[in-house]
């Protein structure tokens, strides 16, 4: 029992449970701001299909990073031993093969989609995440497809209308990627990994972070010119989503080159949960403010109290563990 128990557990962790609404709540944003006539089997698979594919990642991405993992964060599933390598690469197969029966049914496009995504993860993992800049965007870019697959799982919808949206998320994750890569400077650099912030120091991620993140309010504001039944709702949000941004960012710059892991993480934290709020003004936008308010308690409740139970053991492991191997 003790051992079942251990394992489930492990998988858990693994899954990350604070983000999986995420690409579930961005999927549903595409598929609203496409129109047409979606029925409910539609918006499922709108939902389902980018959190198939997100946990799926979460699981290729640890056995990709398992060597990384073992230096920085031992206490993870797989460099600890509770989830054994073989089991995680299953795992991933699983959920993308299950992903993928349910995009081939609800058609060819999100299919393609798919398994562009797919091969985004490996590429991220085991190319581009400690190759800078260019690591931050093609993570971001993994949320833009799940924009477009949600658009695409309408039949009838207006695929083009969800696109400046894809371009919003792929900017803003790619600067809360870069905010977790300052949060993570010290187990890049001491795994070879060639980060922003290990190049250029925390200060200088942070700022860029910033950047990119006004880029994605930018991009957001001149969505507004696309058709949408609900421009009210939407910069409603918006500019909640803004204001909470704009504490984040404040709360980083100010620190400059004093960004600890600690508080780098507890920024991304807020991130995680900011990002919940943008992905529904989207929906806001399509859907209309019931719609999006119903979804978006809910979600954000849910991200809090798990990152809370969960989130800074998974990312940052004890002092005396990080001793051990650190010597």
């Amino acid at each position: 029992m003790a051992t079942w128990r251990r394992t489930v557990e492990a998988h858990v962790q693994t899954w990350r449970p604070y983000t999986l609404p995420y690409p579930g709540v961005v999927g549903l944003a595409g598929a609203s701001v496409a129109g047409g006539h979606p029925e409910p089997r539609h918006l499922v698979a709108a939902v389902l299909i980018p959190v198939l594919v997100w946990l799926g990642g979460h699981y290729l991405g640890d056995w990709l990073d398992r060597d990384l993992d073992a230096i920085d964060k031992p206490q993870r599933p797989i460099p600890s031993g509770r989830l054994g390598p073989r089991a995680a690469l299953l795992s991933a197969v699983v959920c993308e093969v299950v992903a993928a029966a349910a995009a081939a049914v609800a058609g060819w496009r999100v299919l393609v989609l798919l398994v562009v995504g797919v091969a985004g993860i490996a590429a991220y993992s085991r190319l581009c995440k400690g190759r800078g800049i260019s690591g931050n965007l093609v993570r971001g870019a993994l949320t833009s497809l799940a924009v477009l697959a949600g658009a695409t799982c309408v039949p009838d919808g207006r695929v083009w209308t969800a696109v400046p949206f894809a371009v919003v998320f792929l900017l803003h994750d790619a600067a809360s990627n870069l905010v977790g890569a300052v949060r993570d400077v010290e187990g890049d650099e001491a795994g070879g990994y060639r980060s922003v912030p290990v190049q250029r120091g925390v200060a200088y991620g942070a700022r860029l972070a910033q950047a990119l993140y006004g880029s994605a309010l930018v991009a957001a504001v001149a969505s507004v010119l696309v058709p949408l039944p609900d421009r009210t709702s939407y910069l409603t949000l918006l500019v909640v989503a803004t204001a909470i941004g704009a504490w984040v960012f404040g709360g980083l710059l100010t620190q400059g080159d004093g960004i600890t892991r600690e508080s780098a993480l507890r920024a991304h934290e807020v991130l995680v949960a900011e990002r919940l709020v943008l992905a529904c003004a989207v929906t806001a936008a399509g859907a209309g403010a019931p719609v999006a308010v119903a979804v978006l308690l809910p979600v954000v409740a849910f991200s809090v109290v798990t990152q809370h139970a969960m989130r800074a053991r998974h990312e940052i492991p004890p002092a005396g563990l990080r001793r051990a191997t650190a010597s």
